[in-house]
């Protein structure tokens, strides 16, 4: 076992085995991200979502899968170019995972990658305390989701992402402004048939309070590819907050809180949710 991986582990306190799970599938996803930066794939794709927030930028709450996107346009990217770097890094570090490739027949082009392997003996790679292991069944498989998109919508920008485990090294991550376009388009527009997704609206909080500035041309792009913006106006500030207001007023706060819950440690910051607290937040957007 690599020393900096227990030095990864050093920064959670873990009293459960769910606890335990969680630190790992982040050990594991800053991990990749080494083996990606290795085979040279931020010289092709930036990193952006929630766990790009949480690993770069310090948001407070847990994310599952890795988003990256393709600086520009090419239907021909191949992800699997990379997935035998990425495979040889983790094994290196200790953990014995599999890699699966998967591409949707969806409009933008995505392909996905995922990593899998037993958790129960990923744990006790990092040495977890065997009364937490005992908790997990022996069949029970961890599950990482690499998605990339290579038809991303364009105007956005990128910059380095300096992360210091397992070795000093840097992603290449959307700006903050360009994330927060992103993000809106999730809570605009995302649909999750009768759920609702309330790590996108956690997600809003933490912006407004930490980066409220709004890249407004890229949620334009962003819109008009998904057909949600057309004609030759472009998005304007009234208009965003009109569609944003529509949003809130739709929004089911109770099922928004109750989704979010499992991927947080404090569970006081979702008690103030309502919606006139959306209302009043959203006013403090400040657009670039």
């Amino acid at each position: 076992m690599q020393e900096a991986v227990l030095r990864m582990l050093d920064r959670y306190t873990i009293n459960t085995a769910d606890e335990g799970v969680r630190a790992l599938r982040e050990i594991l996803q800053e991990c990749a991200l080494l083996g990606l930066w290795r085979a040279k794939f931020f010289e092709h794709a930036a990193f952006y979502g929630g766990s790009a927030l949480r690993i770069v930028h310090g948001l407070d709450r847990f994310s599952e899968d890795l988003d990256f996107t393709l600086l520009k346009t090419n239907n021909d990217f191949d992800l699997g170019r990379f997935t035998t770097s990425l495979q040889q890094e983790l094994r290196t570090l200790g953990f014995d995972v599999q890699i699966d490739l998967r591409r949707k027949a969806v409009l933008p082009p995505v392909q996905s990658a995922f990593l899998k392997a037993n958790t129960r003996a990923l744990l006790v790679v990092i040495r977890m305390r065997s009364e937490m292991v005992a908790h997990i069944p022996t069949n029970q498989t961890l599950k990482i989701k690499l998605e990339i998109d290579s038809d991303p919508p364009l105007g956005f920008a990128t910059e380095p992402g300096y992360l210091l485990l397992p070795i000093p090294f840097a992603v290449r991550i959307c700006t903050l402004p360009d994330l927060f376009a992103g993000k809106m388009h999730a809570v605009l527009f995302r649909r999750w048939i009768n759920r609702v997704k309330g790590r996108d609206w956690y997600d809003f909080v933490w912006f407004v309070g930490h980066h409220p500035e709004l890249h407004l041309s890229h949620l334009e792009q962003r819109m008009r590819q998904t057909k949600h913006w057309a004609g030759e106006t472009p998005l304007s500030q009234e208009s965003f907050l009109k569609l944003l207001g529509g949003a809130i007023d739709r929004l089911d706060v109770d099922q928004a809180r109750r989704e979010v819950k499992p991927f947080l440690k404090n569970l006081e910051t979702v008690h103030i949710w309502s919606r006139e607290f959306f209302h009043e937040i959203g006013n403090r957007i400040r657009f670039t």
